[in-house]
Parts: structure tokens; C-alpha cells; sequence
């Protein structure tokens, strides 16, 4: 089967096939059936919808009645409509909304599981492992790459609450998922590893919680680790956080132990969302993803009114105006509704859709047409500021207008990329893409693949540079190609500047020794060391971006036995002493392999580029002279010696003269032949050169 269906359902149909046929028809017909299913693309309405064709041929197929179908149509129906009057029962006061913050592998994502199966959203079952962790790449790296909702309903002391869970990354390159997912919460779990203690990302996460008004509850998590240390985590949550101790709950999410301690603490402690269902309505536009079927699908918060399927409704950013064509809650799979009313999250889509990628502006307010004049439009979110640029470019040109779909349908679903036209000689047309970091990167190459089946040559991870002419006007040049050459006129007291960031590092005492080192040697300043409970340093450096994309974190990791963690922010610029360091094959530039560098990094790399590159250019008939090269100094070289045809063989024993004359002209043949031939480098060649 594709997933597990709702055992009711699943029964209901059984029972509907036992009635019209033998036992082995009707569990090869409800087989048929159940295939179709999939926990993580569909629900019981839209799967019936969609599939309801299907069905009928089936059981035409098996010799079943439609009655089959008729029972679990009505089944279906009343599942759902049971969870709509208990959801319109609740009012707003006893409403929650709710995040779970912590570092990167601290059991976010566990912890979720455990909560869905507790208030009865998903079954107990070893299949339900990350379910909110719906992306290949998520299932596959073990990490939270998007930040995920689920709507929960919970009885406490009789009384039935509406919970809206979101479970967000830990990793500093989605730390704008996270940002986003603060606008539709009340409060926060601050969740922390009793092995590990607070790291790197913790604080991050908890200053940015603390910043949005969130009220905090601490949650200690693996508690039943040997390596716990639960008093340690309790006194680094006083002292960091100030956090009270005495509302700190110890659980184990793998096991369960204490988890149904946290969902009382969420009803006691965390504030209903403010709202006002008789007012017009104000939603906010958190998220979006493209669905084959429906076009754009979009997560919104409501914070005054109500929104039902066939609303008129305008986009304050766009002017734009739509209808509204289904709206639903994840529960944990898209469920539609009659209505969604302030105080809840949930999905919309229009009919017709948006007609334009670009039109689902993260942070937009909609409100209904006519209301704009007495609707105050939500203030929307900080745009993030990319720290990686790439150029990318499709392994097949003819693949262009494919890959730009499917780049365009993956930006839609992760607003923090930037996406810019670009072009190279060696590689056709492409894109300039930026990321917030190495990972962000990494990841986005793997949904490209996973998601769409395409695949794409990634240049080298490039920053930001600025220059500051010599009239004082500044220019920000994000690919190496638009930096000015050495010789260039301008370039006469011009000073250049290069981005930093302050990182953070977390680690054990016994590796503060390497750290420093390594720290040293990618140029970085020390800002500050600070020793606190158990052994643990946190170590703070200014470090130049360039080298804080070039692995940092990877080489860290190493130094440090994988105890390490790290987190960082953007710390302005820096005057630099940077040049273009390129790449020429018989003298001509390579355009897809130049990279803006510090001065005192050159001929390491350069030696490197041209030892990896000679390695995967094939022969030629003349010889190809491979060199890195600042302007018009080479900083090293090597070189491909051509195939030797063998001029002598049919002399035998002739004179020694002739065999020089011959020997001569071949020389002169490839001097000529180096002069006017073009070096054929394969695209597989810069696809091996660029992958690490």
C-alpha cells in the first residue's frame, strides 16, 4: 500500500466489498483502493475527489455495486464532519498556537510525533516517525529543512482545546523559516538535549523567541540517555536564560516518558491568539507550495474574521484580487473546512489560481473586497539577506525551460533564495541563486533532484563584495565576474570590502586549543571566550564569510570529534585586500571557474585549481597550457601534453637528417595547430572539477 489509511475508513470499505463479493475480491478491491492513499499528499475528502473515477472502475472491474462506494463517501464525510463541529465548538480563548525551538538533532521533530499521537491526530505506530518531516531530503539527512503545521485538538479537565503545532529547523541556514513561523505562535518550547546542554543555536533560537513576545517553556529532552545530566541543564537554563526552573519538564520523546506533562503546561501557560471573528477580515500569507492539481497553495494566519470557499478577497501587495476556492487545516494532512475564523492557522487556494509564482508574497495581508480602507495590513517580515551565491546552470541546455519551472516552483516553497538570470561561454545560460548558507545550498540541489528529477552543475560558493570607487560611490558585486580586473582604471583608489559574520561556537575545553587555531587560520578576530557549566566554552569570532562558506563548520566538526556547534550572524563589512583569481586553458579565461579571493589565499588555490583541473580536461592534438592567473600574473601552471603520432615509424634505417626534418615539421604542426585550434572541454569535466 502507498500509506496507512484511516482504520475506520479502511474498515468501512472492507465491509462494503464483503457485502457484494467473496472475501478474496474484496481484499484485492479494497487493496486497489487503499493503494491510492498517501498520509503525506492527501486527505479523505480531496482523495476521494480525485480518486473517485478510479474507484468506480475498480469496482466495476471486480463485479462491486457502487453501494461500496456510497458507504465510504459517507463515512468519509462524517469523519470529517466530526472533526469540523468539534473545531467550531471551541471558541477563541481557548485557543493555542505553538512552536518547538531548539538545536539542530535535540528531538524536535520526535517530540511532534508524540504530541499528534497523544491528543489522537495520528495512531500509535512505528510507521508515524517524523511525520511532519515530509520532504525526502528531510527523511533522508535526518534534519527539519522546513518549518511544518499541524492542527491538534486536546481535552483538558473536560474541555476540548484547538492546538496549532509548528515544528521548525534547528539549523541557522533556515533561520528565516523560523522567524516566519513566530508570527502565527503565542509561545514557544524551548527544547534542550540533557546530554548536550544548551548549544550554539539554542541561544539563537531562544533570543529570537524572546524577541517575537513569545512566552517560553522549557522542555529538557533524553532524559533517559545515560549521558543525561539533568540538573547541569536545569542551572545553564537559570543562569543563560533566566529561565524558572521549577516549570522545566523532563521527558523522553522516543520513549514517551512525561511527554503528557507538556500539553497541560501549553494550555495553562501560553496565551490565547488575539481576534475578532465579527471583525473584517485580516490573514497573513506565512507559506506557500505549489500543488500539481491546484496551482499555488497557501498557509495563512487569521487574525480578525473569518474565510470560506468562495470569498472575494484582495492581496495588499499585489492589488491583486481572488476567490477563494477550498480552505482546510493540516491535520496532519490538508483537511478542508467550511471556514477558518480568527485565531487559526490553516491552508487556502484560489479559483482560478494565482496566475503568477511571484504573486505569493510571503508576509502579504488579504482581506475581503471592499474592507481595504479598514484593514491595517499586517507589517510582513524581514526580508533575509542571502550569504551564498552560486551560478547555476542546467547539465542539458535544452532542459532550460524545465528547470526554470521547476527552480521557480521551489523558490516558491523557500522565500529566503534569490533568483537572478545569468550566463557563461563555457556552460550556456543559467541562474545566479543566493542562499543563506552552505547547507541551505546543499539542500535546495537535493529537493531539485528528489522533487523534480532535474539535476544542475553548481559553480563554487561565491560572497558578496563591495567597492568603494574613487568618486566614493559603492558598488555591491555578487559574482566574480563583475569584479574589476587589476589593470583596470578604476580601480586606482578604489578600496574593496568583504562581508563577516560573528560565529559562535560551542564546544568542549579540552578542544579549545584547535578551535582557536582553526579560527586563526581562516583569518578570523577573537571577540570573546566565556566558560560556563561543565566544561563548556563558548568561543566568539568575526570571521570573513568567504571562509566561513568554504567548510568552516565541516572543519570544526573535525577539530572537535563532532562536539562542536555553531551558529552566526551578519557582522557588516570589512575592508579587504581581495582579487579575481581565474582560471585560463591556452591562455582564454574560463568564465565558470573565477572566484574573488583574500590576496594571502592565491597561490594555494591557484595551485589547487590547476592540479584538479588538468585531471579531467582530455587530451588534445596540441598541447593545453592550464594556468591560474591574478590579471596578467600566473601563479601556477601545468600542462596536458598532446597525443605524439609516431612520424618516424615507416623510415626504418634512413638517414639521420630525414629523421630530423620530419621531427621539425610535426613541431611546427602543432605550434600552428595550438595557434588556431579551440580546446574541447566536456561539460562532465566542470561538473567533476565543481563537485566537492
Amino acid at each position: 500500500m502507498g500509506g496507512r489509511l484511516n482504520p475506520r475508513l479502511t474498515s468501512g470499505l472492507m465491509r462494503s466489498c464483503l457485502r457484494f463479493s467473496s472475501l478474496r475480491t474484496a481484499h484485492n478491491a479494497g487493496s486497489t483502493l487503499c493503494s491510492t492513499w498517501s498520509p503525506r499528499r492527501s486527505n479523505p475528502r480531496s482523495f476521494w475527489r480525485v480518486r473517485v473515477e478510479a474507484a468506480a472502475s475498480t469496482t466495476a472491474h471486480y463485479g462491486l455495486g457502487s453501494n461500496a462506494i456510497r458507504r465510504y463517501s459517507s463515512l468519509k464525510a462524517s469523519v470529517v464532519s466530526d472533526l469540523e463541529s468539534r473545531i467550531a465548538a471551541i471558541p477563541l480563548e481557548r485557543f493555542r498556537n505553538f512552536c518547538i525551538v531548539a538545536h539542530i538533532d535535540h528531538g524536535k521533530s520526535t517530540l511532534s510525533d508524540r504530541l499528534l499521537e497523544l491528543t489522537g491526530t495520528i495512531s500509535s505506530s512505528n510507521a508515524n516517525r517524523q511525520i511532519l518531516d515530509t520532504l525526502e531530503v528531510e527523511r533522508e539527512r535526518g534534519i527539519t529543512v522546513k518549518a511544518q503545521t499541524c492542527t491538534m485538538i486536546y481535552n483538558h479537565n473536560g474541555l476540548d482545546y484547538l492546538l496549532h503545532l509548528v515544528d521548525t529547523p534547528g539549523h541557522v541556514d533556515f533561520r528565516a523559516e523560523v522567524t516566519r513561523s513566530y508570527a502565527s505562535c503565542g509561545g514557544a518550547l524551548l527544547l534542550v538535549d540533557a546530554s548536550q546542554g544548551i548549544q550554539a543555536q539554542t541561544v539563537a533560537n531562544f533570543y529570537l523567541a524572546f524577541a517575537e513576545g513569545l512566552k517560553i517553556l522549557p522542555v529538557i529532552n533524553k532524559i533517559d540517555m545515560v549521558a543525561a545530566d539533568v540538573p547541569r541543564v536545569i542551572e545553564q537554563l537559570e543562569t543563560t536564560f533566566e529561565l524558572d526552573s521549577s516549570k522545566a519538564i523532563g521527558v523522553s520523546a522516543k520513549t514517551g516518558l512525561h511527554v503528557e506533562k507538556i500539553l497541560p503546561a501549553v494550555v495553562e501557560n501560553i496565551p490565547a491568539p488575539a481576534g475578532d471573528e465579527s471583525k473584517p477580515l485580516r490573514m497573513l500569507l506565512v507559506d506557500s507550495w505549489y500543488d500539481s492539481f491546484r496551482g499555488v497553495i497557501c498557509l495563512v494566519r487569521l487574525f480578525d474574521g473569518t474565510v470560506r470557499a468562495g470569498d472575494s478577497l484582495v492581496s495588499f501587495a499585489t492589488g491583486n484580487k481572488y476567490t477563494v476556492g477550498e480552505v482546510g487545516i493540516r491535520y496532519p494532512t490538508q483537511v478542508p473546512q467550511t471556514v477558518i475564523r480568527a485565531g487559526q492557522v490553516g491552508y487556502i487556494f484560489f479559483n482560478p489560481g494565482m496566475k503568477k509564482i511571484q504573486d505569493a508574497k510571503i508576509g502579504d495581508t488579504f482581506t475581503t473586497i471592499g474592507s481595504e480602507d479598514v484593514v491595517e495590513p499586517y507589517p510582513g517580515f524581514q526580508e533575509p539577506k542571502p550569504m551564498v551565491f552560486v551560478a547555476a546552470f542546467p547539465t542539458d541546455p535544452g532542459d532550460y525551460s524545465r528547470l526554470a519551472d521547476s527552480i521557480g516552483q521551489l523558490v516558491l516553497n523557500d522565500r529566503s533564495v534569490t533568483l537572478l538570470k545569468d550566463h557563461s561561454e563555457a556552460l550556456g545560460a543559467g541562474w545566479r541563486l543566493g542562499f543563506l548558507g552552505s547547507l541551505h545550498c546543499s539542500v535546495f540541489q537535493d529537493r531539485l533532484r528528489q522533487e523534480h528529477g532535474a539535476s544542475i552543475i553548481i559553480t563554487e560558493p561565491a560572497v558578496q563584495t563591495k567597492v568603494m570607487w574613487r568618486d566614493g560611490t559603492e558598488t555591491v558585486l555578487q559574482s566574480p565576474t563583475d569584479f574589476p580586473e587589476p589593470d583596470d582604471p578604476r580601480t586606482r583608489g578604489a578600496t574593496f570590502y568583504e562581508p563577516y559574520v560573528l560565529a559562535t561556537m560551542t564546544l568542549p575545553e579540552e578542544y579549545l586549543g584547535r578551535a582557536i587555531e582553526l579560527c586563526e587560520a581562516n583569518r578570523g578576530e577573537q571577540e570573546s571566550i566565556e566558560f560556563f557549566h561543565g566544561m563548556q566554552v563558548i568561543l566568539k569570532y568575526r570571521i570573513p564569510t568567504a571562509q566561513l562558506v568554504d567548510d568552516l563548520f565541516g572543519k570544526l566538526k573535525g577539530a572537535t570529534k563532532g562536539y562542536a556547534t555553531l551558529d552566526y550572524e551578519d557582522a557588516g563589512w570589512r575592508e579587504s585586500k581581495l582579487v579575481k583569481l581565474q582560471l585560463l586553458v591556452n591562455k582564454q579565461p574560463v568564465d565558470a571557474i573565477s572566484r574573488v579571493v583574500h590576496l594571502s589565499q592565491v597561490e594555494r588555490l591557484g595551485r589547487q585549481w590547476v592540479t584538479r583541473f588538468k585531471e579531467h580536461v582530455q587530451r588534445q592534438m596540441f598541447e593545453v597550457v592550464i594556468q591560474a592567473a591574478v590579471g596578467r600574473k600566473v601563479i601556477a601552471r601545468e600542462t596536458l601534453k598532446p597525443f605524439r603520432k609516431d612520424v618516424l615509424a615507416k623510415l626504418h634505417a634512413s638517414d639521420i637528417t630525414r629523421r630530423k626534418k620530419l621531427l621539425e615539421k610535426q613541431k611546427e604542426g602543432r605550434k600552428k595547430l595550438r595557434a588556431v585550434g579551440n580546446v574541447i572541454i566536456e561539460q562532465e569535466a566542470f561538473q567533476r572539477f565543481l563537485a566537492k
